[in-house]
């Protein structure tokens, strides 16, 4: 009997009866991969999409993302849905920063993205004024399906990085364009 049941494919290594070895790195990308902690950050109807994406058709948890996390201390990527006004990007900014480290964002929607169709003096034109962001999704509001591909995106970002790439000067230079230290 097939089983339909696919297993997260494990890093190149060398076998042998009764051991394997292989490089940390690999090890921890694929741990980190398929254990991303979501903490959104819902403002309108982006946020809507996510619930659906989070409910039993779309099943985030198929992808080790189904531990939702509103603390930010207990999150790794921030998802970003809706409209920030410029008195909020303080606060995604503090949030940003009281997560664990590494962390990543997606920016969920063309008002996270770009400030959508809200090109006022009020709205933030987009998170990445005051965050990197790693990954966008357009649409308005985009469906589930694209937000799923956001997460798998984010997954293999977080398989493949280096366990030094977050103490390089590239990415320090990186944090200092945001006055983040």
């Amino acid at each position: 009997m097939a089983s339909d049941i696919k297993l997260a494919e494990g890093p190149p290594s060398y076998d042998g009866p009764g051991f394997q070895a292989t490089s940390f790195d690999k090890i921890i990308g694929l741990a980190r991969a398929n254990s991303l902690w979501p903490l959104p950050f819902a403002t309108s109807c982006c946020g809507i999409e996510f619930m659906a994406t989070m409910a039993a058709r779309y099943d985030i948890a198929r992808f080790g993302s189904e531990r939702i996390s509103f603390s930010p201390r207990q999150a790794d990527m921030l998802l970003v849905a809706g409209t920030i006004a410029k008195k909020m990007a303080p606060v995604v900014k503090q949030v940003y920063l009281q997560m664990a480290e590494p962390r990543w964002v997606i920016a969920i929607g063309a008002c996270a993205s770009s400030g959508g169709i809200f090109d006022t003096y009020s709205v933030l034109q987009g998170i990445d004024r005051v965050i990197p962001v790693d990954v966008y999704v357009p649409g308005c509001p985009p469906r589930p399906e694209q937000i799923l591909e956001a997460v798998m995106q984010v997954q293999e970002l977080a398989h493949n990085e280096s366990l030094r790439r977050r103490n390089s000067d590239e990415y320090q230079k990186l944090l200092a364009s945001y006055s983040i230290q």
